[in-house]
């Protein structure tokens, strides 16, 4: 199963704008991906409420995980972004 690790790189952290922003793109994706703190069990990054339980703040590490590399990698991209801008 393709896994990226990537630091947040929204001001806010996966918060509101960011999560909503992750969630909508994961949804267009045509395979899961999930999202979460080293160590834990990920949420469906389709789900902007899941991720914003995550608690992830501005630096922080997530992993991105899932069946297929290039969703996975599109979705660790926007995370590493800044989404507030």
């Amino acid at each position: 199963m393709p896994n990226r690790t990537v630091t947040v790189g929204s001001a806010v952290g996966l918060h509101a704008r960011p999560a909503a922003l992750i969630a909508e793109a994961a949804g267009d994706l045509d395979s899961e991906v999930s999202i979460g703190l080293p160590g834990e069990e990920g949420v469906d990054a389709s789900s902007s409420l899941l991720i914003m339980t995550l608690g992830a703040g501005n630096g922080d590490t997530v992993e991105v995980s899932g069946d297929d590399e290039a969703a996975v990698n599109t979705i660790a991209d926007l995370v590493e972004k800044d989404l507030d801008a």
